[in-house]
């Protein structure tokens, strides 16, 4: 298998991106209407801001994404990177794409002078987590939602 190239997403990818964006969505047991869905894609073209992205390719397919933001903070500074979807697909696992593709945001943040980057996960989500405990640290804090 090649490298993995990351780079930022185009029109020709939508097919690919919409199959990986049903299987994050499937792999948390969510539905996405299909509005939302079309309005993200046309938001990752725009060029126009956030959110952004970058699409991971092996051998000349869109196998996986980050999706991410800058966002205002009350106690930096600077803005921090919040990834917040992560995805690659199962045949594509092990190959270096979600670290690749991290990598690649990180880069980005800081050109962007990011104070941090953050990301959320279950803590059933033990695959991920290997990657992650790598590439960056556990915190303590605690997700509450209405």
């Amino acid at each position: 298998m090649s490298d993995v190239i990351i780079r930022r997403f185009v029109p020709s990818d939508h097919t690919d991106w919409v199959g990986l964006w049903q299987g994050y969505n499937d792999f948390y047991r969510r539905t996405v209407e299909e509005r939302t869905t079309e309005r993200l894609w046309g938001l990752l073209l725009s060029g126009s801001g956030e959110p952004f992205a970058y699409a991971a390719e092996l051998d000349g397919k869109v196998v996986g994404f980050a999706h991410y933001y800058f966002t205002p903070s009350t106690s930096d500074w600077t803005p921090r990177c919040y990834l917040q979807d992560l995805f690659a697909s199962t045949a594509a696992r092990g190959h270096g794409v979600g670290r690749a593709l991290i990598e690649a945001l990180y880069a980005d943040a800081d050109r962007h002078d990011a104070a941090q980057v953050f990301w959320l996960t279950e803590d059933s989500n033990a695959t991920a987590r290997q990657l992650y405990d790598r590439v960056a640290r556990k915190t303590a804090f605690i997700k509450y939602q209405r």
